[in-house]
């Protein structure tokens, strides 16, 4: 018993130690006050984050080439990608969210709004439906690029795609896509 009770002394003062020396090791790791970064240090940081994020620029041109491929894999039967397409072109205009708030509304209606028809002919795996909506929305890109300044951005259909790199002819399903 009284072995026992001495085991358990030299446990805890062993903890205790361990502890101490983490403790002491922990604070002396940790910047002071004056070593920290001042608020205006700190903003210039994530300025300069900000400003190496893609605007709108970048993106859209990802948003062109998904845009045109997906036109390519709705005509031939490839859903799975034609739904790949526009679920990653979409993505692709995140870093607006940050770099450029004020315009990205405009392409969150967009997407959510007068893309629905696609996305909704893309689900029914309707090629006269996609292509019909597909046109309309082309439409609507250019109003909106002269709306904001960019008319000389003219869309236009393809002959073929973007990437010919991939086979749009693989026969898949929309709902193929992993969510």
């Amino acid at each position: 018993m009284l072995r026992k009770v001495i085991m358990m002394f030299v446990m805890v003062g062993l903890l205790s130690f361990i502890y101490a020396n983490a403790v002491k090791a922990a604070e002396a790791e940790m910047p002071k006050q004056a070593e920290m970064p001042k608020q205006d240090d700190m903003q210039k940081q994530i300025d300069a984050i900000k400003a190496a994020i893609p605007k709108f620029a970048i993106p859209m041109r990802e948003v062109g080439d998904r845009f045109q491929d997906m036109y390519s894999a709705a005509k031939g039967g490839n859903w799975g990608l034609a739904a790949y397409m526009s679920k990653y072109m979409n993505g692709a205009m995140n870093p607006a969210r940050l770099t450029k708030p004020a315009e990205y509304p405009a392409w969150e209606n967009f997407y959510k709004n007068t893309f629905d028809p696609v996305n909704k002919a893309i689900m029914a795996q309707d090629f006269k439906a996609f292509d019909k909506e597909y046109k309309a929305v082309i439409k609507n890109c250019n109003e909106c690029h002269a709306g904001m300044g960019y008319g000389f951005v003219k869309v236009h259909m393809q002959k073929t795609a973007s990437d010919l790199g991939i086979d749009y002819s693989v026969k898949s399903k929309a709902t193929d896509v992993p969510k």
